[in-house]
């Protein structure tokens, strides 16, 4: 529990950063640059797409006449550059994620080792083709539980229980594994998992709780369109803030936690050396006078 409570206001703290706040604004400046990027070279073509997918639909053109006849015409004319702003930006936001995902934990857990832990070995366990087999196989697991349990869902206590215990797992197994990446040999990762893996997966359902509080903001985004330029950029930079605190979080816990092993193994590893003996205290002897080898004044 303390280490759990440590390693909690830690994250807190680290996120008031200015290297993590910067890095939280990393996702709205990429889907600036990628929006900027693609409507240079695709915007037109794009357009003229969609113009002419709508104006082939025989369905369409009856709502243009309707709209025509109660006097919203002109709505023809924003209908296709809100097609290609809908459909483009999930991708953008997307990939914008995905980007700031594979950068942002690698770079806070080295701003942690180099305040926290400089003195840390890195023992270089994983790779980063391993890393990424590892978060593709532990995704896979995930669905595969999610698909399993649907029907569970049906019982309305369990609702509330199962989709955050999975992708609590889901998130303690990769961010933990990625935490230990640089740091952990095999061994060391796979003890660290065995000795913590209750607390390591409170950690992951509890930021699986925090990062349900974006999804909020961007359904809010969807209902109210005039907010939607407003509200969507929002929500990807909380996200991407309960991301980077996430992130934080698991490689405070972690990092301490191989810490505390390496430092029980080198108590565990230490030679045993013996006290010495104590000196044995002799009584003097004394010798009558009338001794042949002479009294104790002489000797």
């Amino acid at each position: 529990m303390n280490l759990f409570l440590d390693s909690f206001w830690r994250a807190v703290a680290y996120c008031l950063r200015p290297r993590v706040i910067a890095l939280s604004f990393l996702p709205l400046v990429l889907m600036v640059a990628l929006a900027l990027g693609l409507g240079y070279y695709f915007w037109e073509g794009a357009l003229d797409w969609v113009r002419a997918a709508l104006e082939g639909s025989s369905f369409i053109n009856n709502i243009w006449a309707w709209l025509q006849s109660v006097g919203a015409g002109s709505l023809k004319l924003v209908l296709a550059p809100l097609i290609v702003i809908f459909a483009v930006t999930p991708v953008i936001v997307v990939l914008s994620l995905l980007l700031v995902a594979v950068l942002m934990t690698p770079a806070l857990t080295l701003l942690v080792a180099e305040r926290r832990f400089p003195q840390l070995e890195r023992k270089r366990g994983s790779s980063v083709v391993a890393s990424m087999l590892w978060s593709l196989g532990s995704t896979l697991l995930a669905l595969i539980a999610i698909i399993i349990s649907i029907p569970l869902w049906l019982v309305p206590p369990l609702i509330l229980v199962l989709p955050p215990l999975i992708w609590g797992w889901l998130t303690y197994r990769v961010m933990a594994f990625d935490a230990l990446a640089e740091h952990a040999s095999p061994e060391e990762r796979r003890e660290i998992f065995r000795r913590h893996r209750i607390w390591l997966l409170g950690i992951g359902v509890f930021c699986g709780f925090l990062g349900a509080a974006p999804s909020l903001i961007w359904a809010s985004g969807a209902l109210l369109a005039a907010a939607f330029v407003i509200l969507v950029p929002l929500a990807i930079w909380i996200y991407t803030l309960v991301f980077a605190f996430s992130s934080l979080w698991f490689a405070h816990y972690c990092l301490a936690a191989l810490r505390d092993l390496r430092a029980e193994q080198a108590l565990a590893a230490a030679p045993v050396v013996a006290p010495a003996p104590a000196p044995i205290d002799v009584p003097a002897v004394t010798l009558p006078d009338d001794s042949p080898f002479g009294s104790n004044s002489s000797r």
